[in-house]
């Protein structure tokens, strides 16, 4: 159903948007990137896909990369969290500025499907587990409230808009030739690698004494490809005639930093340094998905288990210790 058919990807050279791009381009789709490159890479584009170097904010890059497309994933945005409770208005500007420019070039070329990479911090942090879409959307961090806004903006657009609400994205493509660079790094898994080659000092897991099974936080993570599966389903979803919505992207199940740890440990050969330390301001216990909407709406189901997310990161890691060295 995506042979030929005309995607630009926004974000393309990012952690997710590039594994995105590189599956649109094995269904034969012709694909833009719009990237700034900001946080992204340019050799994490697949060289089949066509990048443009622009930003979501200006009207005449985005005129110009949308020209002739029939769908827009939209990828691009800042996602630190700790960043966003610091430069809100960068964040507001970037997140929802850059939506907004979109959804307007969007409407006038006529575009027929708009999947955004939304987030579970549009929940916030008071919340019934696990998470259904029917939860009440309330950050508690201006990341999250930017991702509300976005999506608010797509929600009244002349188009159908699908938002993907991920949890813990983690993970790279099996062959290690893509994965997670990022600038700042915030996320568990990389930073338990750099930890175990002693590329950074070991881990402070924060509070070993929450209402958990083994006494630390579990979050719902799920591998970058399911995500991608995910985001090509949503596409079809659209572009055959139905509706938009939201779905929460995850497996349902969750585990703990401990349980992490261990699978780190165990797909390099060596256990993780780290060493238990107090609660951290804002953290909830657990954050797990119910992914029931999406399996019944989208067919989707996450296939990919924590052993599997742990080992591709660590093939990624071992094959680009510095990166995409760019």
């Amino acid at each position: 159903m995506l042979r030929g058919r005309r995607i630009l990807v926004t974000g393309g050279a990012g952690y997710i948007g590039s594994h995105a791009v590189r599956f649109l381009c094995d269904r034969g789709a012709d694909v833009t990137v719009l990237d700034s490159l900001y946080a992204g890479h340019r050799a994490a584009v697949d060289r089949r896909a066509s990048l443009r170097v622009g930003d979501v904010r200006d009207p005449e890059a985005v005129a110009k990369a949308m020209a002739g497309t029939e769908a827009v994933m939209h990828f691009a945005a800042l996602s630190l969290v700790g960043e966003s409770v610091r430069e809100r208005e960068r964040y507001l500007d970037v997140n929802v500025g850059g939506t907004t420019c979109l959804a307007r070039e969007a409407a006038r070329q006529s575009v027929r499907a708009f999947v955004l990479s939304s987030t579970a911090a549009t929940y916030g942090e008071d919340v019934a587990l696990p998470i259904t879409e029917r939860q009440a959307r309330r950050p508690c961090n201006p990341y999250g409230e930017s991702k509300v806004a976005a999506e608010d903006v797509l929600s009244t657009a002349p188009f159908p808009a699908v938002f993907l609400r991920y949890f813990n994205a983690a993970g790279a493509m099996p062959d290690g030739s893509i994965g997670e660079d990022h600038r700042t790094e915030t996320h568990l898994i990389p930073l338990a690698i750099a930890a175990a080659t002693g590329r950074r000092p070991p881990l402070t897991v924060f509070g070993a004494d929450w209402p958990t099974p083994d006494g630390t936080c579990v979050r719902d993570y799920v591998h970058v490809l399911d995500l991608v599966d995910a985001h090509l389903l949503a596409l079809e979803h659209l572009l055959g005639g139905r509706g938009g919505g939201a779905f929460n992207l995850g497996t349902g199940t969750g585990s703990s930093v401990r349980e992490v740890l261990r699978a780190v440990g165990e797909a390099m050969g060596v256990a993780v340094p780290h060493f238990d330390g107090p609660r951290r301001d804002g953290d909830p216990p657990s954050l797990v998905a119910s992914p029931q909407k999406a399996r019944d709406v989208l067919g989707w189901t996450a296939t990919r288990d924590l052993r599997t997310i742990t080992d591709d990161a660590w093939r990624w890691h071992r094959n680009h210790p510095d990166g995409y060295d760019d």
